[in-house]
């Protein structure tokens, strides 16, 4: 199966750029889902694939094949890009059985006889276990029978690539999470290449062998699900993924002549970070520095080009969330390099006997095998996660520490990741 290779794409309607300079490699075989909020540009991109929209500029391969070149005036229509999409809405002809909206596809190529058609249609109802229902309508089928039969109608025609559009979004949680596990099965089976698109976390996380998430057009990460998860490039993607959200805290130190750092936070607390791996906090600075120059020389060079359009959906740092009892006007303040954010998941929120911090049970949500707290300190929440079945009142006093070695450590000014590392608070 071909492998796609998305070289500076942008896509823009007058100053505004759904798609920003977009450079992306989907290796053949692959399960990779474009994951961000709503208008964030996934959709878009996925759409310029697929040939169903057209890149202001860039260059897009399908295997050995370049279906757009902006230079070159290439741009290879839907129809002949080898490729197969699943819609949000299934899109199954309501006065045709099963079988004929199967096989609908297969009849309009003129490129199958009769027994070919019956052969593949049985083959790919198999694939998806809806052999017993191909005299039905879609009037006649449940919600998740209708997503496999329009799941049978785009692997008939045996695409290269099968690209899927939000597919789950209108199934209810338990038909989602079964699935899923079918989708897993069928990337396994077919062997296609699978590029999925989807503002559920839970979807990407679960599915995909590579998440894409991008936001205001920019790509943001490109990795492996659990290394989003526990890498994480910069303050939005942290704060993107995960379930319950992460735990950001407000801390302003240095670092330590030994390589640790030392913080202030919430009002009087003291954290001590040690980073997993040597990183010297100033020469990591210098990093960013050249980094930045880098990107100003770039957008310098493309303000030379008379066709430059400034974008007007400007890109700023994000602003990470604060969870507080009462919301308090802080006012706006220089950030120095002073200033950091320490990103805690809430499976490493721990409560202990001794140590750590005095704080009290604000709320407490059993699911069964866990129960998600959130723990006030002071006039700050934090939340967490417990394991097994243990319950907690509203109101009981309890003692908090941070355990583990994945704590993230981000630059304020940037909302860029330093590092990880373990933490003590006191």
């Amino acid at each position: 199966m071909p492998k796609i290779v998305l070289t500076d794409v942008t896509k823009r309607w007058d100053a505004f750029y759904a798609v920003d300079h977009l450079d992306l490699v989907i290796d053949d075989c692959s399960f990779v889902t474009l994951l961000g909020p709503s208008g964030c540009g996934k959709t878009t991109t996925l759409r310029m694939i697929a040939g169903l929209e057209t890149p202001t500029s860039g260059r897009i391969e399908i295997g050995d094949t370049v279906v757009f070149d902006s230079e070159k005036g290439i741009n290879i229509p839907a129809n002949k890009r080898k490729i197969g999409f699943l819609f949000q809405n299934y899109a199954l002809w309501p006065n045709m059985t099963v079988y004929q909206n199967i096989a609908f596809g297969l009849k309009n190529m003129k490129t199958y006889s009769k027994e070919q058609i019956e052969e593949r249609v049985k083959q790919v109802s198999a694939l998806v276990k809806i052999e017993p229902f191909m005299n039905r309508y879609p009037a006649e089928l449940s919600g998740g029978q209708q997503q496999r039969v329009a799941i049978a109608r785009t692997l008939a025609p045996e695409p290269q690539v099968i690209f899927m559009d939000e597919p789950l979004s209108n199934l209810d949680a338990k038909l989602r999470l079964e699935m899923r596990s079918e989708l897993q099965r069928l990337h396994l089976t077919t062997g296609r290449t699978f590029v999925y698109v989807t503002h559920d976390q839970m979807e990407a996380m679960t599915l995909a062998s590579k998440i894409c998430l991008i936001e205001n057009g920019l790509l943001q990460q490109y990795d492996a699900p659990l290394t989003v998860y526990n890498r994480p490039n910069n303050l939005f993607v942290a704060d993107f993924v995960g379930n319950p959200s992460i735990n950001f805290m407000d801390v302003q130190g240095a670092q330590n002549a030994d390589g640790t750092m030392s913080f202030d936070a919430w009002d009087g607390k003291h954290v001590e970070f040690t980073f997993a791996e040597p990183t010297k906090v100033s020469d990591w600075r210098k990093a960013l520095a050249e980094k930045q120059a880098a990107r100003e020389a770039i957008l310098a060079e493309r303000r030379k080009d008379k066709k430059y359009v400034e974008k007007g959906n400007k890109d700023t740092v994000f602003k990470y969330p604060i969870a507080r009892v009462e919301d308090v006007e802080t006012g706006k303040k220089e950030v120095t390099e002073r200033d950091y954010v320490l990103g805690i998941r809430p499976e490493f929120i721990e409560i202990v006997k001794e140590g750590g911090v005095e704080g009290e049970i604000y709320s407490a949500m059993p699911t069964g095998m866990e129960t998600t707290v959130r723990i006030r300190v002071g006039n700050y929440l934090v939340t967490g996660v417990t394991f097994g079945g243990v319950t907690y009142e509203i109101g009981e006093k309890i003692r908090m520490a941070l355990k583990g070695a994945n704590i993230m450590l981000f630059d304020k000014g940037s909302g860029e990741i330093i590092g990880v590392g373990s933490a003590k608070i006191s």
